[in-house]
């Protein structure tokens, strides 16, 4: 790009925020008439201005201030709907009105313990000390809200450029902005698949050499971080980044431990460039917004492979039962990083569900085996049929085409018992308090035995009258008491 298209394009892109920023005066004008009036500046700050930019401005707006917080405090409460302070010791007060929230924090010049990525908050008393602490220079733009409206942006550290080039760089040298926050390290890669941006040099290398500092974070700040990165447009460029810089090597070890195993169905790739193919496919399958649930599944479905790769006879290589081995290692790892139980759950599931498929073979399946893939997948159904979708990646369109046919075949079975029972609920046709009543049982194990068998029965006979599952039950129980 010439320096005449490069100015052309800053302009254009300058214009395009300004038109956006304008579009929020109701929020942004009085607020700014508020400051101006106490005697202080107000900025729009960081990632709200780096997305106006791009075209991308959502209702969370980051604005920055010389007041300090017990005036920030005083001016929101006068302005906005709703506010709060549970940040005012870090100089920051929240805010909502009119469907927009805004954070709005005190010129910061924090100084680190070298030991956490916690800051020793210090306030400062300028714009540039404020922006040459953040972790990129595409965070460190600003503008200045004037009163009635106006705008100025201000761009010390040159972010624009930066931006315009599509490049990841830090204010000062990487190697410092890492050490006072290793986290920026993560963050770098999450805007890569954010933004679809690259690492300058100087910080690719600055990563590289000191992944081993993230070991200062905490499992959930990690958390946070990896959420945001699966999540975002260009995740698979972010994995590989992960996995290049030896970060994964330290927060999540089996997605590059998967380069180590060849995929016995895909001979031309190894397990690791297939996980991210079928991470590619499932997102591609995605009807709302990213699911994080079903892109950890994708990614890591075929984690438990390394730990059950077998060498037979005649040179092939098996991995029995790595869904099983898979599941649990997803439980182990989600729990390190403090995932929520249901996420953990979920994930896992779906990792032990995601071979289930292979087993129908041409239609072969009884409706008893299809009630219990339903009833097994409960309410992940949706997201194991595009899992499972997206784990062909054949380059066999004969074979791939076949798999997706024969997949189909098992959507429409699916659809006609759910059209001939309750098969998203499927439980006994008698209950607990029937069950007990008609064996003269007291609450206890034996009527979770014998609703467990007549769930059972359910699952393999389908929709039973009163009369059946009464007789049914009372032979089993025949037996089973003979049997004692």
């Amino acid at each position: 790009m010439s320096a005449a298209e490069r100015s052309e394009r800053r302009a254009r892109l300058l214009a395009s925020a300004t038109v956006t920023l304008q579009s929020l005066g109701d929020v942004l004008t009085p607020l700014a008439d508020s400051f101006a009036a106490r005697g202080h500046e107000l900025y729009l700050v960081g990632g709200s201005v780096r997305d106006a930019v791009l075209g991308r401005l959502a209702g969370d707006l980051d604005l920055t201030t010389d007041a300090r917080p017990a005036v920030i405090a005083e001016i929101l409460r006068s302005w906005g709907d709703a506010v709060w302070d549970t940040g005012i010791d870090f100089g920051t007060v929240s805010a909502a009105k009119a469907g927009a929230t805004v954070e709005i924090t005190t010129f910061r010049s924090d100084i680190y313990d070298q030991q956490s990525r916690n800051p020793v908050v210090t306030f400062g008393d300028t714009l540039d000390g404020d922006l040459i602490r953040r972790d990129f220079r595409i965070n460190a733009m600003a503008v200045r809200l004037l009163p009635g409206g106006g705008q100025e942006f201000c761009d010390p550290l040159d972010g624009m450029t930066d931006l315009l080039a599509g490049i990841i760089d830090t204010p000062a040298a990487p190697e410092s902005s890492f050490n006072d926050d290793p986290l920026r390290m993560l963050r770098g890669v999450r805007f890569v698949s954010q933004l679809g941006f690259r690492m300058s040099d100087r910080v690719l290398e600055a990563t590289r050499s000191m992944a081993g500092q993230i070991e200062r974070i905490t499992a959930e700040r990690i958390r946070v971080e990896l959420d945001k990165t699966i999540c975002g447009e260009h995740p698979l460029e972010a994995v590989d980044l992960l996995v290049e810089t030896g970060l994964a090597e330290l927060i999540i070890p089996e997605i590059p431990g998967m380069k180590l195993t060849i995929d016995e169905h895909h001979q031309h790739k190894d397990v690791y460039q297939h996980s991210l193919t079928v991470l590619q496919q499932a997102i591609d399958l995605e009807t709302g917004d990213p699911d994080p649930v079903l892109r950890w599944a994708a990614l890591l479905h075929d984690i438990g492979k390394p730990a059950t790769r077998r060498h037979e006879d005649g040179g092939g290589v098996s991995f029995h039962h790595h869904e099983v081995v898979g599941a649990k290692m997803v439980r182990k790892r989600m729990r390190a990083l403090k995932y929520p139980k249901a996420v953990v759950d979920d994930v896992s599931q779906l990792v032990f569900l995601h071979l289930r498929f292979h087993g129908y073979g041409d239609g072969m399946w009884t409706d008893s085996a299809v009630r219990r893939y339903v009833t097994d997948a409960g309410p992940l159904l949706d997201r194991l049929h595009k899992l499972v979708r997206a784990d062909c990646t054949t380059r066999n369109k004969r074979r791939a085409r076949r798999l997706q046919e024969t997949y189909d075949d098992l959507e429409r079975r699916i659809a006609v018992l759910r059209e001939a029972e309750d098969l998203d609920r499927v439980r006994p046709d008698l209950d607990g308090n029937a069950i007990m009543e008609l064996l003269g049982l007291p609450p206890g194990p034996l009527v979770g035995e014998a609703w467990r068998y007549l769930k059972e029965l359910r699952l393999d006979s389908g929709p039973m009258s009163r009369e059946d599952a009464e007789a049914a039950l009372r032979e089993w129980w025949a037996q089973r008491d003979g049997r004692d």
